[in-house]
């Protein structure tokens, strides 16, 4: 594998605040992308943040998906993120409260 893990933020915007597009994905993607920088965890046999289209899961927004495991989240701000990247990311860990 390229990356050991990749994470995937939803930061599709939707007209007129429907599903998750009044709460923007992009702030998670740049926060993470920073994080893992930050950390020298950013790239080739590392870890990855990357932004995507819609993940088809607006109602419960804003979400990021981790492969290879399928793992799915919703987080709020970037204490959810730091954590998620901490213990899923780096750790292999599941974060419950923020598992969809």
């Amino acid at each position: 594998m390229f990356f050991k893990r990749h994470i995937f933020f939803c930061t599709n915007k939707k007209a007129d605040g429907n599903g998750c597009g009044y709460i923007s994905g992009e702030d998670g993607f740049n926060f993470a992308k920073m994080y893992l920088q930050s950390l020298d965890q950013w790239g080739e046999d590392k870890y990855r943040a990357s932004k995507s289209g819609c993940l088809g899961r607006c109602a419960l927004g804003p979400v990021c998906v981790i492969y290879p495991e399928g793992i799915w989240y919703s987080y709020v701000d970037d204490n959810d993120v730091q954590e998620i990247i901490d213990r899923t990311v780096l750790k292999g860990e599941v974060v419950a409260r923020l598992a969809i």
